[in-house]
């Protein structure tokens, strides 16, 4: 059972780099971007492919993965801002295509790397450590360079302005913000960061697959929010910017150790779809019910007095 929690833990912090990417679409611009479902796959797709068929160093396989993702999310950025197509169904749009696409680039629904070398084996291979555990300080030490390049980004100029306009876009206009340009770079550094994760996940499982972004924004999502009502149930609550980027990694953890508690209880491992759906829904209702109850507490105090 350790091991199945370290394995949850180590896959959390992999997922994490992938809801850091949603957080900034979710969060920052209040859009829930289906580009994640796709992109993330399309990560892997590039990474496994550049390992397999052309030996490619891992690392930059990594960032190739993280370039095509890029690329995903100019598309629905540009679908989005330059054609007027409303960002949700942009997203749908885009996500549609890289099926095809990403079948294109693999010639064949999945890719197994066994036997070829990735980050987490050359680290394994440099320490002594085992893959599991070079897995979990690899994902840390990746997590920790995205957040403090997060956190730099956000507070330069440009970073301002896309925070903006996510707060109110009206404003930035009238502020002289770009905001097309704003949101296609947001949708374009997310997807980014997915892409990247899909390298990471595709490296650390040892395989790519067709599907293996099937459902990657209802994750992303859930985790967000469950860090959110953890870290509104600390003392001090989350507020900073990046305390708030921390607290969705350590939701993607919690969430993949929810996971990995309800497969040791002997649940089938067919039912995880449903399973993810009631932790979202548990997850987004725990706020509204915490604040009507709150509600209801200071009325009654108000009647009281």
């Amino acid at each position: 059972m350790l091991l199945a929690f370290q394995g949850a833990v180590s896959q959390g912090i992999l997922w994490g780099v992938m809801v850091l990417g949603v957080y900034i679409t979710f969060r920052l611009l209040d859009i829930a971007d289906l580009t994640v479902d796709g992109s993330l796959a399309l990560g892997g797709c590039v990474c496994a492919v550049l390992l397999v068929n052309n030996g490619a160093n891992p690392w930059l396989a990594l960032l190739a993965a993280a370039f095509a993702g890029m690329l995903a999310g100019a598309v629905t950025g540009i679908l989005h801002t330059v054609f007027d197509i409303p960002a949700i169904l942009a997203g749908i749009l885009t996500q549609t295509a890289l099926w095809s696409i990403n079948l294109r680039i693999m010639g064949k629904s999945n890719i197994p790397l066994l036997k070829c070398p990735n980050v987490f084996t050359d680290i394994s291979k440099a320490t002594g450590m085992t893959q599991a555990t070079a897995a979990l300080i690899i994902g840390l030490a990746v997590v920790a360079l995205v957040i403090a390049s997060l956190y730099w980004f956000f507070g330069t100029e440009i970073g301002s302005a896309l925070r903006a306009t996510g707060n109110n876009e009206t404003m930035a206009r009238a502020l002289g913000i770009d905001t097309r340009v704003t949101k296609l770079l947001a949708l374009s550094l997310s997807n980014g960061l997915v892409g990247l994760s899909g390298g990471l996940i595709c490296q650390s499982q040892k395989y790519a697959d067709i599907g293996m972004g099937t459902g990657a924004i209802i994750i992303g999502l859930a985790a967000i929010v469950i860090g959110e009502v953890l870290g509104q149930l600390m003392p001090g609550k989350l507020r900073s910017f990046s305390s708030r980027l921390i607290s969705a990694v350590v939701g993607s953890i919690v969430y993949f150790l929810i996971r990995a508690i309800v497969l040791q209880l002997g649940m089938d491992a067919n039912d995880m779809k449903l399973i993810s759906a009631v932790i979202v829904a548990i997850a987004l209702s725990v706020p509204v019910v915490s604040e009507r109850m709150r509600l209801r507490r200071q009325l009654k105090k108000g009647v009281e007095a």
